[in-house]
């Protein structure tokens, strides 16, 4: 009986101290939904601006577009972005299906780039082998390194001829815990692309003029429409992440609370009966003297 409730109540204290570190994991992730939700909210004007700029550019240029051909020899690059850490539920599950039922519509070879050790290893387990990975930013401040890598990465595989298109996976947050996998197409900027920034409605009554060299402007404001792309996807999956790990460990904390619930109730339902049996010892020890001494 002894060894019985020993063992519980070592299992209690292991209970115990594993809820403490799903408390703080649940704490962290909670912290850190913010940050990067915070940050996508702040893209959303220079995104605008940048839109904007684009668009501007492209009302002056009224020539038709020649869209290029796709050359059939090169290949279609994917950046899927996903998770370094577990406990996040179905979050690297859910990608790798949505990407590589996404990918296998689209004819040609493909190359993917994971996002994260985790997503890595579940893209290893498909036909899309993962050709590079990227380490997945533990802050804010760290996207940026990344995304520069990502497009030097790029160019250097276009330079050489072998990528053309370019699309980005990753998880997008809705409200509260949830997330969907999303996709875009980030290469190449083709006629439809420029069709669709020309199309937007400028805010004022004042139209856009390009001053100096347009050509210098398209330039410069292709690349930030790139890194904002990049930088806005990774800030998405990053706050998905931590909404999938806050739920993941709400329901742990959920079941470590019934857990030690029931071990609380075993553990004191076994204590009693060891008093009661405790007891009735010395209640039949005291007959039995008292049995004896009537005798004498």
């Amino acid at each position: 009986m002894s060894d019985s409730v020993a063992s519980l109540r070592h299992k209690i204290g292991t209970a115990t101290e594993l809820e403490s570190v799903v408390r703080t994991m649940k704490a962290m992730a909670a912290s850190s939904i913010g940050q990067y939700e915070n940050a996508v909210r702040s893209l959303d004007d220079y995104y605008r601006t940048v839109q904007l700029g684009l668009a501007a550019c492209f009302r002056e240029d009224r020539s038709p577009g020649v869209r290029p051909a796709i050359n059939q020899q090169t290949a279609i690059a994917a950046i899927i972005f996903g998770s370094d850490q577990g406990l996040v539920g179905q979050f690297n599950e859910a990608m790798v299906e949505y990407a590589v039922d996404r990918l296998e519509k689209l004819p040609g070879k493909k190359i993917v780039w994971a996002v994260g050790v985790r997503i890595g290893s579940r893209l290893a387990e498909t036909r899309l082998q993962p050709m590079a990975g990227f380490t997945l930013p533990n802050s804010i401040h760290a996207i940026t390194p990344l995304v520069g890598q990502i497009l030097i990465e790029l160019e250097t595989q276009r330079e050489q001829g072998l990528i053309e298109q370019v699309y980005l996976f990753h998880n997008r947050p809705k409200s509260g815990a949830i997330y969907t996998p999303a996709s875009q197409q980030l290469l190449p900027l083709d006629e439809t692309w420029r069709h669709n920034l020309a199309e937007i409605h400028w805010p004022t009554q004042n139209l856009p003029e390009v001053m100096q060299s347009r050509e210098r402007t398209l330039r410069a404001l292709v690349r930030e429409y790139l890194f904002v792309t990049l930088f806005r996807a990774c800030a998405e999956s990053l706050a998905s992440e931590n909404a999938s790990r806050l739920a993941a460990m709400q329901r742990a904390e959920k079941n470590i609370d019934e857990l030690l619930e029931d071990l609380n109730r075993t553990f004191h339902r076994l204590r009693q009966s060891g008093i009661d049996e405790e007891l009735f010892d010395v209640i039949s020890g005291f007959e039995a003297l008292s049995s004896n001494d009537s005798r004498a």
